[in-house]
């Protein structure tokens, strides 16, 4: 998943994104408002970490601003006030949640995986193509009831793909959601993991799961057994 961390202290910015980059997750970040917005709105991103406490546009009028613009993207408020007045002004101006710093980093990460379930689309807490399944939660995968070890890219692109069964999904689109905006998007990087994935989730279990489809991406589902 792709996530966008907005906060202007330099320091709580590496540690969120530090911190994520280590659970997975591809992330951008901005420092002001105005990058905030300029980003959330050419991006498409599964979350918006965002402080309220900016420079120049603070977090609620970054928040009203997306809302205004039609961007549903979830988006989780950080603030160090924890006035119930605070809570209500950025529930209503459009918040999916709320986090007073300062935060235990598991809770931020059971947040973020609750709100990207919700989405724009309900998601299930558990992903399950065929016999093949994967927990966001527990960061574990099993097929036929053996547990299958990836490293976090692996787990990122696999997650990626089983958020959309049956979908086609371009070589951009992956880099987008699970690589970060800076990313060369000629590079060959999700042919190779793509690799290390059929590698891992297919062939020590005769399977074909993870398919090619020329000129377009990659889909994963409507399983097949090797001949």
């Amino acid at each position: 998943m792709r996530l966008l961390v907005v906060d202007d202290e330099p320091a709580m910015a590496s540690v969120l994104s530090r911190g994520l980059a280590e659970n997975g997750y591809a992330v951008d970040v901005a420092a002001d408002g105005t990058q905030a917005l300029w980003l959330a709105t050419e991006n498409d991103y599964d979350v918006v970490v965002l402080d309220i406490g900016l420079p120049d546009l603070d977090g609620l009028e970054v928040l009203a601003r997306l809302r205004a613009s039609g961007r549903r993207v979830p988006i989780l408020l950080l603030t160090a006030h924890d006035r119930i007045q605070d809570r209500v002004d950025g529930l209503d101006a459009g918040a999916d949640d709320y986090l007073v710093k300062p935060f235990a980093f598991p809770e931020l990460l059971a947040r973020i995986r609750a709100m990207a379930r919700r989405g724009p689309v309900a998601r299930p807490s558990r992903l399950v193509v065929d016999d093949l399944e994967l927990d966001p939660a527990t960061r574990q995968v099993h097929r036929a009831g053996r547990q299958i070890v990836l490293t976090h890219k692996e787990f990122a692109l696999l997650e990626c793909l089983m958020r959309a069964p049956g979908q086609v999904l371009s070589r951009s689109y992956l880099i987008e959601h699970v690589w970060d905006v800076a990313f060369d998007r000629d590079s060959n990087v999700v042919d190779v993991y793509v690799g290390y994935l059929r590698a891992k989730v297919d062939k020590p279990f005769a399977r074909q799961s993870l398919r090619t489809v020329r000129g377009a991406g990659y889909v994963i589902g409507g399983d097949g057994v090797q001949p």
